[in-house]
């Protein structure tokens, strides 16, 4: 497709200047006082319907007045002017009968506004003006049903609305619009409509147009009115590459401040605002409360952070806004859009930032909406009971799923129809509708239904190239128009790849023919190489596992920027009935697949057990079968499971926890999950600790260190974490009301130092920061909390409101990092000189005072743990204390810095062909090269009394702190005598092991012929016949000689054969012996 050269031209205008917009078009008009018959004219005398009001059919009727506007507006300094066609599409002009006149009303509104910009630039000949196009949202949104009693109802389709906006595009394009600029969005799903109409246009024209895009925020919430955030809006249309992205109408620009910020943070495109000149107001001339002078000065604000390219009026703003913004303005520096991201960005009603080459995380798709899935979900379909069936999606977003899957491919269903309805009624469900849809189906037309029914950006799941290379791509188009991301199968035309080397050549050319031949996103690519069935019995079966996992880890090199996909309950489909195996298989599953590079799992959110916490043997035997470790264990995994399907649903075997000691039962709950009993542990342990602040800090917080710890090990995911901190909040909601009797009983009349907490812009959860809270309050301070999603300006408004001494804002997901340095960031422009506290799981003192602190000059101190919050503030408010607390902070963090940069600080190395240049060489003709007794692998018989004889004691003295090397370290001033002590003791225990044959050697050795080539070494049967190749790194520095542990063997090309040793040795029943001790509380002994 080819591009118009206006887009070229406006990019470099853009590029160096502000150009700027007109204002409103209604509120000029309504100075004019026009009655009826001014918009009847001659040519609708007779009209049978009122027709003022209709002020897109002025164009025909006068004319005169449009054009005048247009000209006013471009001498006020108006670069770009809209043609008079908001409402000129068949819905609007339905209302008053004229809907036949659509093509002509915006042929004759193009034609006005050119006439208007060439009589301008006629007079002014360095002026250049243009005409956009204006596409108004129209009345009907499909996102929300205008029927109160019904939210599946929708009054038009998208493909009904796709229609009207493509007879209006279609009309400005051949009119001679200069660009197209759909505004004032406030359905999202609208917009694709509106999109996907012009991008019909362009198909037909073969032509991308210039395009702008501007969304409205409908009230100081930032959202739009169908429920999304300013960043869910852009990524669910960034597909579209506009021009420029902005915000109009609904706020003014004083209101409007803190959305086109964020706007500007995560679009790579050029940014416009045009705003109301304020709240409207009926008493003013233009009906709104700005002034020219006061609109500028606001939409300055804006601009003096370099955040803006387009500027102009919306509603009660006139060619006097205009021109007061352009003086105030024309000469600020333009935006420079941020570089487009490498990461994967998804949305709902909010978004879902997937970037996994920064910061790896991992993300679930809850797979219970999904009739082949659940059959629960599956019979509520059938019965048509529709909202019992969302409780399960919304259950799997409470369980903490970041995407939901959806399913209706079943042969009694009507897939399409089951789709549309439901994904209305999820449309209707903020609790639901807030993350990413899944669209699952086999049959491309239900995934093209679902698509026209969501206004986010969603996932396709799946196409494949089963049916060849011009289908796939003809899918892939489709779903590239309406901007989603899609699940690539491991499919190709000879069926399903089952081997890792099948896997990921299916990948890679799936992959060329997306990014090469259609320019997808490779951002946007999702591959799902199939998880497949293992202890089958089927020797061929044993490997999938680990053939899934090792094809993860090579796709994720061999394809840049794609995510990783699968199902994870067909893993386990051979023990189904069996949870406790399945649950435990799909636990050891993800642990190893995760650090594989898998993105994200379609799985049951609510039912994942955890790793660290799964039964040893049980544990052990999923591992053998999943990593293919030996020839027995499916036959031993298969043995195992009878013994749990006898527990599964046994009392003693669910309550044994139960009458463990105070302190682990409350542990286990937390990390299982159980609410159950912990009211009543909690209250046991209030007896036992005597306050509620000593239950939060010791048993409870002690048992939260564990679940971060295992969060942070990769062995407990976020779904089972937020039980974790359900189970928590009970606990401390139990705890409350005696924390306040006792915060009442020490309530004095002096005023409590307020104490801001916010969760940041971009983040739902609030794990820790209740309890901190808690702990404040406590310890005297009054805790404003302000929730979940809290911007920055909520932040600054609320703490300027209470007079706060210190601001904590607390963030779980890594995107919340970035939003809280631009909040201390807006903070210092404010003038702020509040501590401020950092907090949460994604949170760490070396990105605190590597990221946050240098945005900030007064204090920033991250907190790491509830029970040391008190003491931070109580230093920061004593004066006697605050100088030297802050000046011990910043040092320390300062050291952090210079350690970091020290530690990142680049080295120029030379090129892998200068390393190799100067290899370490030998002279290969002459050296005489030692040849072993036997090639091939050997088994050693050792005895222990033999190899005592060359044990290295000095690791012994380190584990004990010691300092030195045997013997000489026991003659050491200071410790020597200790020294002695333990090296005399271990002989001891040694004679006593060797004694009694406690511990058992084990080694094998091996001898291959070997030869190399640069850094590769070449392992041989004694036949001669290839073995194996070892690869070997080199050194790349500066030195004389890069040595790699190749060139120790003689070289393929020298004509000779050498030889290649390794070795294993192991000492068994040490752990055994250690335990024992450990068992007698003789610590001593065991280490």
């Amino acid at each position: 497709m080819q591009q118009s050269p206006l887009i070229n031209e406006l990019q470099q205008t853009l590029d160096k200047r502000i150009m700027f917009l007109d204002g409103a078009m209604g509120t000029v008009i309504q100075n004019y006082k026009l009655s009826e018959a001014d918009f009847r004219g001659e040519r609708f005398l007779d009209h049978p319907m009122d027709l003022k009001g209709n002020n897109d059919l002025l164009v025909l009727t006068r004319p005169d007045i449009i054009k005048e506007i247009h000209k006013n507006y471009l001498l006020a300094g108006s670069d770009i002017i809209e043609s008079n066609t908001f409402s000129a599409n068949i819905i609007s002009q339905k209302d008053y009968g004229l809907e036949h006149l659509v093509e002509e009303l915006n042929i004759a509104a193009v034609k006005l506004a050119k006439e208007a910009c060439n009589e301008v630039m006629q007079e002014y000949p360095e002026r250049k003006c243009y005409v956009a196009g204006s596409i108004g949202p129209t009345n009907v949104t499909l996102s929300i049903s205008p029927d109160v009693n019904n939210p599946a109802y929708r009054s038009h389709s998208f493909a009904q609305l796709k229609a009207v906006y493509y007879q209006q595009a279609k009309a400005l394009i051949n009119a001679g619009a200069d660009l197209l600029l759909p505004e004032t969005s406030f359905d999202t799903l609208n917009m694709k409509a509106c999109l996907a109409a012009i991008g019909q246009v362009e198909a037909e024209t073969n032509t991308k147009y210039p395009l702008i895009i501007s969304v409205t925020i409908t009230d100081l919430s930032g959202r739009t009115l169908s429920g999304q955030t300013i960043e869910a809006f852009w990524y669910s249309i960034a597909h579209s590459k506009p021009l420029a992205v902005g915000i109009n109408c609904a706020l003014g620009a004083k209101d409007m401040a803190p959305y086109i910020a964020a706007l500007a943070k995560v679009s790579d495109y050029f940014i416009s605002c045009y705003p109301n000149a304020g709240l409207p107001n009926p008493l003013a001339p233009t009906g709104y409360d700005e002034t020219p002078e006061m609109t500028a000065e606001y939409i300055y604000d804006i601009a003096k952070h370099n955040s803006l390219n387009l500027i102009g009026g919306c509603c009660g703003t006139t060619p006097e806004h205009i021109a007061a913004i352009v003086a105030k303005t024309k000469d600020i520096t333009p935006h420079t859009p941020s570089l487009a991201t490498s990461a994967t960005f998804l949305s709902g009603l909010e978004p879902l930032l997937i970037d996994n080459s920064q910061n790896p995380q991992f993300y679930m798709v809850g797979e219970r909406s999904n009739v082949a899935g659940s059959p629960k979900f599956a019979r509520l379909i059938r019965e048509g009971n529709f909202s019992e069936a969302l409780e399960i999606a919304k259950q799997q977003v409470e369980n903490g799923a970041n995407v939901i899957d959806i399913n209706f491919d079943d042969g009694m269903l009507d897939a399409v129809e089951c789709m549309t309805k439901f994904l209305n009624l999820v449309a209707s469900e903020p609790e639901i509708s807030r993350v990413p849809i899944m669209i699952d189906s086999s049959k491309f037309e239900v995934i093209e239904a679902g698509l026209q029914c969501i206004q986010g950006k969603g996932i396709v799941n799946s196409i494949s190239l089963k049916g060849g290379e011009e289908e796939f791509l003809r899918q892939a188009r489709v779903i590239q128009n309406y901007g989603a991301a899609v699940v690539v199968m491991a499919f190709d035309e000879q069926g399903q790849a089952a081997s890792k080397e099948d896997k990921v050549a299916i990948a890679k050319r799936a992959y060329k023919l997306l990014t090469e031949e259609i320019d997808f996103n490779p951002a946007d690519i999702i591959f799902d190489v199939n998880i497949l069935t293992v202890a089958t019995g089927i020797e061929e079966h044993n490997s999938y596992g680990i053939n899934f996992i090792e094809a993860v880890r090579e796709i994720k090199q061999c394809c840049p920027r794609a995510l990783t996909s699968g199902g994870v309950s067909n893993l386990s489909f051979s023990f189904r009935g069996n949870n406790i195996v399945r649950e435990a298989m799909h636990a050891v599953f993800l642990y190893h697949a995760i650090k594989a590079g898998f993105d994200m799992a379609i799985v049951n959110a609510g039912m994942l057990s955890i790793y660290d916490e799964i039964d040893k043997p049980l544990r052990d035997a999923c591992e053998r079968v999943i990593l293919n470790l030996d020839d027995k264990a499916t036959e031993d995994l298969l043995d195992l499971a009878e013994q749990y399907k006898g527990q599964t649903n046994t009392i003693e075997q669910v309550d044994a926890w139960r009458g463990w000691e105070l302190e682990e039962r409350i542990s286990h709950a937390l990390i299982k999950g159980i609410e159950t009993h912990i009211v009543e542990d909690t209250a046991l342990a209030l007896e036992k600790y005597g306050t509620p602040l000593n239950v939060i800090e010791q048993p409870l917080m002690d048992g939260m260190k564990i679940v971060g710890q295992l969060f942070g090990e990769g062995k407990m995911f976020l779904p089972q974490v937020v039980k974790s901190a359900r189970v928590m909040k009970r606990a401390v909601a139990y705890l409350e009301p005696f924390m306040e009797a006792i915060a009442a009983e020490q309530q004095t009349s002096q005023a409590k130092p307020v104490v801001i907490m916010a969760t940041v812009k971009g983040d739902v959860h609030d794990i820790g920061k209740n309890i901190v809270a808690l702990v404040l309050r406590c310890n005297g301070y009054d805790v404003v909390d302000l929730g979940v999603m809290v911007s920055c300006q909520k932040i600054i408004d609320a703490a300027r409101e209470h007079n706060a001494a210190f601001i904590g804002m607390s963030g779980l997901i890594t995107p919340s990092l970035d939003e809280m340095i631009y909040n201390v960031q807006q903070f210092e422009e404010q003038g702020f000189t509040i501590p401020v506290l950092i907090g949460g799981a994604t949170t760490s003192k070396l990105h605190t005072a590597v990221k946050i602190m240098q945005h900030y000059s007064s204090p920033v101190v991250h907190v790491n743990d509830a029970s040391l919050v008190a003491e931070v503030c109580s230093k920061l408010l004593n004066p006697l204390s605050y100088d030297s607390y802050v000046a011990e902070v910043r040092a320390q963090y300062a050291k952090l810095r210079d350690d970091h940069y020290t530690m990142q600080r680049k080295v120029e190395l030379p090129s892998y062909a200068e390393a190799l240049a100067k290899k370490f060489t030998s002279d290969w003709t002459t050296l005489e090269i030692a040849q072993p007794q036997q090639l091939g692998v050997h088994k050693l018989k050792l005895e222990l009394a033999e190899i005592a004889e060359y044990i290295d004691w000095s690791p012994l003295f380190w584990a004990w702190g010691f300092k030195g090397m045997f013997p000489k370290i026991m003659d050491n001033k200071d410790y020597g005598r200790e020294c002695l002590k333990i090296y005399n003791d271990a002989k001891k225990m040694l004679g006593e092991i060797i004694r009694k044959q406690l511990f058992t050697p084990q080694a094998v050795v091996g001898w291959w012929q070997a030869q190399s080539h640069n850094d590769d070494v070449y392992l041989y049967n004694p036949d001669g016949s290839p073995l194996e190749t070892l690869c070997f790194l080199r050194q790349q520095n500066d030195k004389a000689i890069n040595y790699s542990l190749a060139d120790y063997i003689a070289p393929r090309d020298s004509g000779r054969m050498d030889c290649l040793g390794a070795f294993v040795v192991t000492m068994e029943h040490v752990e055994k012996l250690a335990q024992h001790y450990e068992a007698q509380d003789d610590d001593y002994h065991a280490i």
